[in-house]
């Protein structure tokens, strides 16, 4: 299992974690089996926005004697009715009546996340505001019974302002290829730069992202349903993912152990199995000429990591004050590239790689020239 550190606290989390949200319909022992099954493979991240209530006590008693070995984020918005089924709200005494709840069925006196539920629109942020929602998980964790605030959003622009009204350190994101180049359903919300933009700005500012909908629930990985009309595999659907900027760790959901075990051969997976630059053959105009890092390009004849010499310039224009001296410290720069055309020859996305290494070159020579 690879692991990143989440830059506002130094946390390590596994790059594949799981979601709750479909296992509802198995027996609690089941439930129980699967996380204790994830934890012994290396899995630490759980998202708790469970389908059903009956998901909390048997994921409380798989991690018992474990805590220490484990990270989940809680969602301020996800209720449950008396049936124990799922639903939100934005009613601040049912929200602290659920967390109050939830803490005592895990038995943990303290959640590692704490995350606004489902921000989507700005009426979502007026309405926290208003009811006081806010202000609420502000006085959690500074009581110290969540650690770290975070929000999840399908929607960039909602995205933006969250993260211009709270200190968060975490953002769970809905990411796959179909979103991202706008072919997804209702919930592929932005346009392709307004999405990279976030992801830039995430990673810039230290903001971890968790991502939910790798599959775009399962549509990419059945040829009928893919707006692509191509099938992907689960595995070139969570690599893509990883890849994004800011990215920590996706959180797949899983029904039961079958599907835990397919998704654990990702972590030994080799990197054929997961190169996703067939969606370079589906790239609509609006995402042509953009890098996604897939580094489909290489290998380079002069050495260059063309996906991460990318990713730090784009880094670096969306304000990341350490981009610069990430760059500085590869041992094969920009200013290396022979301008062969073989990049440009293999880049899925039509992106002329070889007249972006010379402005990539031009902008990190004049940074440092700036320095005093």
């Amino acid at each position: 299992m690879e692991y990143r550190i989440l830059p506002h606290g130094g946390e390590r989390i596994g790059v594949l974690g799981l979601g709750m949200g479909g296992i509802m319909d198995c027996p609690e022992t089941e439930i129980e089996q699967v996380v204790r099954s994830a934890i012994a493979h290396g899995i630490n991240f759980f998202d708790l926005c469970a389908g059903g209530k009956n998901v909390y006590a048997p994921f409380g008693r798989a991690i018992a004697g474990q805590r220490e070995k484990v990270l989940f984020q809680l969602h301020f918005g996800a209720v449950y009715d008396a049936e124990g089924k799922y639903g939100w709200s934005r009613d601040r005494a049912a929200i602290r009546d659920t967390f109050e709840w939830e803490m005592r069925t895990l038995n943990v006196s303290c959640a590692d996340f704490g995350f606004l539920h489902c921000v989507d629109e700005d009426s979502d942020v007026d309405k926290l505001a208003a009811e006081g929602i806010l202000d609420y998980v502000q006085e959690l964790k500074a009581a110290g019974r969540v650690r770290h605030l975070g929000f999840s959003s399908h929607s960039p622009r909602t995205a933006q302002r969250i993260l211009d009204m709270l200190p968060v350190d975490m953002m769970m994101f809905s990411i796959n290829p179909a979103y991202d180049m706008e072919q997804g359903d209702e919930l592929g919300i932005g346009s392709c730069a307004e999405r990279a933009a976030l992801f830039r700005r995430c990673e810039a500012e230290g903001v971890g992202i968790s991502v939910m909908k790798p599959f775009c629930a399962g549509k990419l990985l059945d040829a009928k349903t893919s707006p692509f009309k191509m099938a992907m595999t689960r595995y070139q659907c969570l690599q893509y993912a990883l890849d994004r900027p800011g990215v920590l760790t996706a959180v797949p959901g899983v029904r039961g152990l079958s599907d835990l075990q397919e998704l654990l051969g990702f972590t030994d997976a080799p990197e054929e199995e997961r190169e996703y630059a067939v969606i370079g053959g589906f790239t609509p105009a609006a995402a042509r000429g953009t890098c996604v890092y897939c580094n489909h390009c290489q290998p380079c004849p002069a050495g260059i990591d063309i996906g991460l010499v990318n990713k730090y310039y784009d880094l670096a224009l969306a304000g990341d004050g350490m981009a610069a001296g990430h760059y500085e410290k590869l041992s094969v720069k920009a200013d290396a590239c022979l301008s062969c055309g073989h990049c440009d020859g293999r880049c899925p996305f039509k992106v002329r790689q070889s007249e972006r290494m010379k402005e990539i070159a031009a902008y990190f020579r004049k940074e440092k020239n700036a320095l005093p």
